[in-house]
Order: structure tokens, then C-alpha cells, then sequence
């Protein structure tokens, strides 16, 4: 952990020890990356509630912190694609643009941990690449965090409003 991204105001997950987390780690409440993890809960938050685009800008500021081919970059780089994917799908009705982004964003995914820092990623990739063929399969679909798919809340989009 380095001190840039220590978050002592971030909570433990809701449930499970997913990678990036450990209960003996005192810093950030066990995460390694304490910035990280919130970034993680207001993005995956506000991408299930519609909100593409100030999802992919809270994942798209905390990917700033990691250097190029960290596990930590490649994850959130990748959560940055699937959120502005989305909005390419929902927003402009570009699902070429949708899927180019979702190509990309597979290509990151590959080494990061199923579980990583709470998010299902094993379910993205799923879901992502059922989105190439069928653009249908975002309907109805939501990012799972620690087992359960959260929905936005008043401080989420505060959190997002302070990053500009």
C-alpha cells in the first residue's frame, strides 16, 4: 500500500475475502488499495443505476493512480470500458461502439482475479462477451459487488461531483 492510495473511511466488504482485501490488514479497513475499493463502490453503484458515464469517471480517476500493467490498472482501465460501453449502448444506440470497448475492455480483464476487490469479474467477462453477439444481454443486467447489486445513492453521485 502506499500512502496515495490508503482510504482509512472505506469499509470492510458486505460479505466474502475477495482479492485485495485481507481482515489482518489494519490500513483501509484490510484493503490494499483503500482509494481503489471506493472507487470500486461508487462506480459499480452508479453503473447499476444508469449512471455510465459518472461511473466510468470514478473508475477512470482512480485508474490515474496505478502505473501501466499493474493487476490494479488493468482492472479498473477495463471497468472503464465496460461502463463507457454501456453508455455507447444505451446513450447513442452504437453497439459497434459498444462492442469494440467490450473487446478491449476483455482483453484487460485477462489475469485479474474473479473476485477482485469485491467485484464479480468472472460474470462481466460473461456478460460481456454474450453483449459481442447479443447486445441484449445488458438489459436488466448489473454489476455484482460482494454478492449483492448495489443501486446508487445520494453520496455516489457527491463522490463523482467531487472528482471534477
Amino acid at each position: 500500500m502506499t500512502d496515495h492510495t490508503r482510504d482509512n473511511d472505506v469499509g470492510p466488504p458486505i460479505s466474502g475475502n475477495p482479492t485485495g482485501w485481507r481482515a489482518d490488514r489494519p490500513e483501509s479497513n484490510g484493503w490494499e488499495h483503500g482509494t481503489l475499493r471506493q472507487a470500486v463502490v461508487h462506480g459499480v453503484r452508479l453503473y447499476n443505476s444508469g449512471a455510465y458515464h459518472e461511473s466510468h469517471d470514478c473508475f477512470e480517476d482512480e485508474w490515474y493512480n496505478y502505473g501501466r500493467g499493474r493487476t490494479e490498472s488493468k482492472f479498473l482501465h477495463g471497468m472503464v470500458q465496460v461502463a463507457a460501453g454501456a453508455y455507447k449502448h444505451y446513450g447513442f444506440e452504437n453497439d459497434d461502439g459498444m462492442r469494440s470497448l467490450f473487446q478491449t475492455a476483455l482483453q484487460y480483464f485477462q489475469g485479474v482475479p474473479n473476485d477482485y476487490y469485491g467485484v464479480d469479474v468472472l460474470d462481466v467477462r460473461t456478460t460481456l462477451t454474450n453483449a459481442l453477439t447479443d447486445p441484449t444481454a445488458l438489459d436488466g443486467w448489473q454489476i455484482e459487488l460482494d454478492g449483492e447489486r448495489p443501486e446508487a445513492r445520494p453520496e455516489d453521485y457527491e463522490y463523482v461531483g467531487a472528482l471534477e
